[in-house]
């Protein structure tokens, strides 16, 4: 069975990371919400989520992919949590998907991941990092690294990581259940 870790932050979006998680698990991969503290985390949006394990545990186990919602401050969070820049390094290295969406691809360039690669984010967010070839699509790939836009992309950012996970006809199940 595949595996995805999600990685949640104070003040990260809760769209992005509820679609995400719902998403995948529908689709039959293995995920599992990781808060970068223990307890419960409120996101950006002051709802409240209960991951299922910390990053701590987490960094303790192998994931063929990782998911890092916006929002802020959850991207700042995750940016100044250097377990975070390490397993992002160490995952891209093991030639694993490496992902995030919203603000949270500046975390990815912040570990020098998207020198000279394509992605997109959300406006601005990518701002600080002139090496990156920024692309407005609502999903972008560089191999197996994918970054999406912001909120109103979750769900085509969900399916398509889906879909690399699990294949074209999975995704295709998953996404006539939506009734979208």
């Amino acid at each position: 069975m595949k595996s995805a870790l999600v990685l949640f932050a104070e003040g990260s979006e809760e769209l992005e990371a509820v679609t995400i998680v719902n998403i995948l698990r529908r689709g039959g991969v293995s995920v599992s919400l990781a808060g970068l503290t223990g307890g419960a985390l409120r996101g950006s949006r002051g709802i409240t989520l209960q991951p299922d394990t910390t990053l701590e545990a987490a960094l303790n186990q192998e994931f063929d992919m990782i998911v890092l919602p916006g929002g802020q401050p959850g991207t700042n969070n995750l940016k100044a949590d250097a377990r975070v820049l390490q397993l992002v390094k160490k995952m891209h290295a093991q030639e694993k998907y490496v992902t995030a969406i919203c603000a949270a691809p500046s975390v990815l360039a912040t570990a020098g991941l998207l020198d000279g690669k394509r992605a997109t984010s959300f406006p601005t967010a990518l701002n600080n990092f002139p090496n990156v070839n920024l692309q407005a699509s609502a999903v972008v790939e560089d191999g197996k690294l994918i970054t999406s836009r912001g909120p109103g992309t979750a769900m085509d950012f969900a399916l398509t990581l889906l879909e690399r996970l699990v294949g074209a006809a999975k995704r295709g199940e998953v996404e006539a259940g939506l009734v979208r």
